[in-house]
């Protein structure tokens, strides 16, 4: 027993080493290149290679640590809330469905890492299927841990079966490894093949209604769009290695590294003490006006979801001592407050460096500088509206105010200086042309580093890997999303829903107004169900040629997309913020329906001003 503990925690920090190295090296890499280019003409042999990958390495590492964790994001109604017994077979069935699609993936991305590359293929010097293994061994550890977080009791049992039933999904992968490397055929093999396609045609769609039915019973959100994309290949015939390959497509895609390099910057600052010099800042600037400590809450939250690019990270790391402050400073009632931090969690997404105006920007191939330019106004339209919302209420209340003092303010703008310049140095960067996004991003985590490890001193070389792990939670689950979405959304395009979609629309709908409408309320009840990235790949593609229709500005369509989706975080029944901020605040979920209600309204209305005045999105890129 010793020696299986020993050698369990030996592959358990194995596993942490690789992760957090591979992040880190992926935040350094891109200045390291920068001062070999300066003193080298033409930098570092394969630095793009190097880059990318890295990206497929801290994905799939970080998905393990995810899996690890119990981390993935899914979609949870009310199961907890389930009899013991009834719990139970729901976490068994989700443990069967996770594992057996988890375990397809592995095959599908085994065939993709042994017959896709040519031999001898290099990213730099290292052989490229050594960090094309990583995809299936990220697969295979999920899996395992998909299994072990079974029920003890039969569970496991059930599980395992699983991974036999995701053998037989899977089995065409398998045949094209041997059809690729076996001198010899097996005739058992043609004759299990060609039995394979009659199988998948009939079961597949059954499959499909199952997962997203199992979605809301907790299923992993990858495990379900990865396996839906699956089956669905598999049911017509196809080749069920284009999931994996799509996930790499997208993975290593030029603008994807900035994802995990903000997300780490973001929990830099959130693992430190910023938030709370922010907070003592925005409280010493604004607090002496009606709403004032309002105003500030508003503005911090907006800050840490920017960089983080999940507005549960800001109400799960800061909610609590916005919360203190709100009704022990500014004597704000507790459901005004729980209210106020739940709606402002996700503003913060139309800012640059907004972690989905990326991710939009790569899909809608739209310029990304121009998406940051366009979520400008349109983001302090919504800052503005909950900052004067809470202004109305402090007011009417009357409310206590924080006396100004200018000496307090000297000492907030001195100890919050560093991270205040943050937001000013990404800006000038990136706008400025002297760096690319990546290049923006690592200089964004570099900075950090040095600020809160070096200048502050609150986050040591001891805590650092700690820090990195709990970024790799978020990283890890969101792009190993994207990668999964990725296919199903290739899915989508390829039997041409969106030409027939269109076909559809320009037949039936013949105002803009209506259409709008409709899109708004579509995106809607997507931002309940899904997490923004993964929306972006699988309904972004169908919005798109929409957009184009009807002559939408493609900037204006991205900004209304992120506005819409950041509202459905906060739309009863199933927003996931709504989740997140009942388990911070400790309070029931039907007590924080009725908190948020007036802010969802707020927000909504603005929404509604943002979709029907292109020009707030517009006006700095020139529409």
């Amino acid at each position: 027993m010793a020696d299986r503990i020993t050698t369990r925690s030996v592959l358990r920090r194995l596993e942490e080493w690789a992760a957090v190295g591979s992040l880190l090296l992926l935040g350094f890499l891109p200045l390291i290149e920068i001062v070999v280019r300066a003193v080298v003409q033409g930098g570092i042999p394969g630095y793009n290679g190097y880059l990318s990958h890295l990206v497929v390495a801290a994905a799939f590492l970080g998905g393990m640590i995810t899996a690890r964790e119990g981390r993935h994001l899914a979609i949870r109604i009310a199961v907890d809330s389930f009899p013991e017994r009834v719990r139970a077979v729901t976490t068994t069935g989700t443990a069967f469905l996770s594992t057996t699609i988890t375990t397809g993936f592995f095959w599908a991305s085994v065939s993709f890492a042994a017959i896709s590359f040519e031999p001898g293929t290099l990213v730099g010097f290292v052989p490229i299927q050594v960090f094309a293994a990583i995809i299936p061994l990220g697969f295979l550890v999920m899996g395992v841990r998909f299994l072990l977080r079974a029920p003890a009791r039969g569970g496991r049992l059930v599980a395992l079966i699983g991974v036999l039933f995701g053998t037989v999904i899977g089995f065409s992968a398998i045949a094209n490894i041997v059809y690729m490397y076996a001198l010899d055929v097996p005739l058992w093999v043609d004759t299990f093949y060609n039995a394979w396609y009659s199988i998948m045609a009939v079961i597949g769609l059954p499959l499909v209604v199952v997962l997203i039915v199992a979605a809301f019973a907790g299923v992993p959100l990858f495990v379900v769009l990865g396996g839906v994309a699956l089956l669905l290949f598999a049911r017509v015939g196809g080749s069920i290695e284009v999931v994996a390959n799509e996930g790499y497509v997208m993975l290593t895609g030029n603008t994807i590294p900035a994802i995990p390099l903000f997300t780490l910057a973001g929990f830099l600052l959130s693992e430190s003490r910023a938030g709370e010099r922010l907070v003592r800042l925005f409280r010493t600037l604004f607090g002496w006006m009606p709403g004032g400590l309002v105003v500030a809450a508003v503005l911090v939250s907006t800050f840490f979801t920017t960089f983080t690019g999940a507005s549960g990270v800001t109400i799960l790391a800061l909610g609590g001592l916005l919360l203190y402050i709100l009704v022990h400073s500014g004597n704000h009632t507790e459901d005004f407050s729980t209210g106020i931090l739940t709606a402002t969690g996700s503003i913060g997404l139309l800012f640059p460096p907004s972690l989905a105006i990326i991710v939009y920007g790569s899909v809608a191939q739209v310029s990304i500088k121009d998406m940051f330019l366009g979520g400008v106004l349109p983001g302090a339209l919504m800052v503005l509206a909950m900052s004067v919302f809470g202004v109305v209420i402090s007011i009417r209340h009357g409310v206590q105010r924080v006396p100004f003092s200018g000496r307090q303010l000297w000492s907030a703008v001195k100890e919050s200086i560093w991270e205040v310049l943050l937001p000013v140095i990404v800006v000038v960067v990136y706008f400025s042309g002297i760096a690319t996004l990546v290049e923006t991003a690592a200089v964004a985590v570099v900075y950090t580093l040095v600020v809160e490890m070096v200048v502050h001193r609150e986050i040591s070389f001891k805590d650092l890997s700690g820090v990195v792990l709990k970024a790799l939670g978020i990283i890890g689950g969101v792009l190993v999303i994207l990668a999964l979405a990725r296919a199903l959304s290739y899915y989508i395009i390829d039997v041409q829903i969106p030409d027939m979609l269109t076909d559809w629309v320009e037949r039936t709908i013949s105002a803009r107004f209506v259409f709008l409408l409709l899109v708004n309320l579509a995106l809607l009840i997507a931002g309940m169900f899904m997490d923004i990235f993964s929306a972006i790949l699988v309904v972004a593609p169908l919005i798109i040629p929409l957009g184009e229709v009807f002559g939408i500005h493609p900037v204006h369509l991205g900004v209304i997309f992120v506005a819409n989706m950041g509202i459905g975080f906060i739309t009863p029944p199933v927003g996931m913020n709504l989740f997140l901020a009942s388990y911070r605040f400790n309070t029931p979920l039907s007590k924080i329906y009725r908190n948020v209600a007036p802010f969802f309204i707020v927000q909504l209305i603005i929404v509604l001003v943002i979709t029907y005045v292109p020009w707030l999105s517009t006006v700095f890129v020139g529409g």
